[in-house]
Protein backbone atom coordinates (compact mmCIF):
# COMPACT_ATOMS: atom_id res chain seq x y z
CA UNK A 1 0.00 0.00 0.00
CA UNK A 2 2.91 2.65 0.60
CA UNK A 3 4.12 2.23 -3.02
CA UNK A 4 0.55 2.79 -4.09
CA UNK A 5 0.11 5.93 -2.11
CA UNK A 6 3.66 7.43 -3.13
CA UNK A 7 2.63 7.00 -6.77
CA UNK A 8 -0.92 8.32 -6.35
CA UNK A 9 0.85 11.83 -4.31
CA UNK A 10 3.34 11.63 -7.37
CA UNK A 11 0.53 11.65 -10.01
CA UNK A 12 -1.14 14.45 -7.99
CA UNK A 13 2.05 16.27 -7.86
CA UNK A 14 3.01 15.73 -11.34
CA UNK A 15 -0.79 16.62 -12.79
CA UNK A 16 -0.39 20.22 -10.60
CA UNK A 17 3.09 21.01 -12.46
CA UNK A 18 1.36 19.97 -15.49
CA UNK A 19 -1.30 23.13 -14.64
CA UNK A 20 1.65 24.73 -13.54
CA UNK A 21 2.74 25.01 -17.02
CA UNK A 22 -0.33 25.02 -19.09
CA UNK A 23 -1.93 28.06 -17.08
CA UNK A 24 1.28 30.32 -16.95
CA UNK A 25 2.80 29.27 -20.25
CA UNK A 26 0.23 27.90 -22.66
CA UNK A 27 -2.73 29.82 -21.69
CA UNK A 28 -3.41 31.27 -24.42
CA UNK A 29 -2.16 28.94 -26.93
CA UNK A 30 -4.31 27.05 -28.88
CA UNK A 31 -3.34 23.42 -26.59
CA UNK A 32 -4.22 26.03 -23.75
CA UNK A 33 -7.45 27.30 -25.18
CA UNK A 34 -8.50 23.47 -26.35
CA UNK A 35 -7.72 21.68 -22.72
CA UNK A 36 -9.35 24.74 -20.87
CA UNK A 37 -11.99 25.29 -23.41
CA UNK A 38 -11.64 29.03 -23.74
CA UNK A 39 -11.93 31.40 -26.46
CA UNK A 40 -8.76 33.50 -27.64
CA UNK A 41 -10.51 36.68 -26.34
CA UNK A 42 -11.03 35.14 -23.06
CA UNK A 43 -7.64 33.99 -22.64
CA UNK A 44 -5.86 36.93 -23.33
CA UNK A 45 -8.28 39.12 -20.99
CA UNK A 46 -7.55 36.88 -18.12
CA UNK A 47 -3.84 35.90 -18.87
CA UNK A 48 -2.73 37.16 -15.75
CA UNK A 49 -5.68 35.76 -13.27
CA UNK A 50 -4.91 32.09 -14.91
CA UNK A 51 -0.95 32.61 -14.39
CA UNK A 52 -1.72 33.59 -11.13
CA UNK A 53 -3.36 30.13 -10.68
CA UNK A 54 -0.86 28.55 -12.13
CA UNK A 55 1.59 29.78 -9.91
CA UNK A 56 -0.39 28.63 -6.69
CA UNK A 57 -0.96 25.26 -8.89
CA UNK A 58 3.14 24.92 -8.58
CA UNK A 59 2.95 25.58 -4.46
CA UNK A 60 1.03 22.54 -3.99
CA UNK A 61 2.91 20.38 -6.42
CA UNK A 62 5.84 21.93 -4.60
CA UNK A 63 4.35 20.72 -1.25
CA UNK A 64 3.54 17.32 -2.48
CA UNK A 65 7.11 17.15 -3.90
CA UNK A 66 8.61 17.90 -0.47
CA UNK A 67 6.09 15.93 1.43
CA UNK A 68 7.35 12.61 -0.85
CA UNK A 69 11.01 13.39 -0.73
CA UNK A 70 11.06 14.33 2.88
CA UNK A 71 9.04 11.33 3.87
CA UNK A 72 6.64 13.31 6.24
CA UNK A 73 3.14 11.98 6.06
CA UNK A 74 1.67 14.96 7.68
CA UNK A 75 3.48 17.71 4.92
CA UNK A 76 1.37 14.95 2.66
CA UNK A 77 -1.65 14.86 4.19
CA UNK A 78 -1.91 18.64 4.54
CA UNK A 79 -1.03 19.55 0.98
CA UNK A 80 -3.79 16.62 -0.47
CA UNK A 81 -6.20 18.49 1.80
CA UNK A 82 -5.26 21.56 0.03
CA UNK A 83 -5.99 19.95 -3.13
CA UNK A 84 -8.85 17.90 -2.02
CA UNK A 85 -10.85 21.19 -1.16
CA UNK A 86 -9.56 23.13 -4.02
CA UNK A 87 -11.12 21.09 -6.32
CA UNK A 88 -14.12 20.85 -4.27
CA UNK A 89 -14.49 24.06 -4.40
CA UNK A 90 -13.20 24.36 -8.31
CA UNK A 91 -15.84 21.99 -8.90
CA UNK A 92 -18.58 23.89 -7.22
CA UNK A 93 -17.81 27.01 -8.39
CA UNK A 94 -15.58 26.83 -11.46
CA UNK A 95 -16.52 23.87 -13.60
CA UNK A 96 -17.38 20.30 -12.53
CA UNK A 97 -14.54 18.29 -14.14
CA UNK A 98 -11.86 20.81 -11.82
CA UNK A 99 -13.20 18.29 -9.16
CA UNK A 100 -12.84 14.79 -11.24
CA UNK A 101 -9.58 16.18 -12.90
CA UNK A 102 -7.98 17.33 -9.51
CA UNK A 103 -10.10 16.43 -6.76
CA UNK A 104 -10.65 12.62 -6.80
CA UNK A 105 -6.87 11.73 -7.94
CA UNK A 106 -6.10 13.53 -4.28
CA UNK A 107 -8.64 12.32 -2.61
CA UNK A 108 -7.59 8.63 -3.54
CA UNK A 109 -4.13 9.58 -2.81
CA UNK A 110 -5.38 11.31 0.54
CA UNK A 111 -7.13 7.88 1.47
CA UNK A 112 -3.95 5.95 0.52
CA UNK A 113 -1.45 7.74 2.59
CA UNK A 114 -4.21 7.32 5.51
CA UNK A 115 -4.52 3.61 5.03
CA UNK A 116 -0.43 3.63 4.89
CA UNK A 117 0.66 2.15 8.01
CA UNK A 118 3.52 4.65 9.42
CA UNK A 119 6.65 2.79 11.15
CA UNK A 120 6.92 2.88 15.07
CA UNK A 121 9.79 5.61 16.05
CA UNK A 122 11.33 5.12 19.16
CA UNK A 123 11.67 8.11 20.90
CA UNK A 124 14.74 9.15 23.05
CA UNK A 125 14.28 10.26 26.65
Amino acid sequence: MRIIALLLVAIVALSHLGFLVLEMFYWTDPIGLRVFETTPEFANSSKVLAANQGLYNGFLAAGLLWGLFSGRRDVRVFFLLCVVIAGVYGGLTAKMSILYVQGLPALAALLAVLATPQPRVRHRL
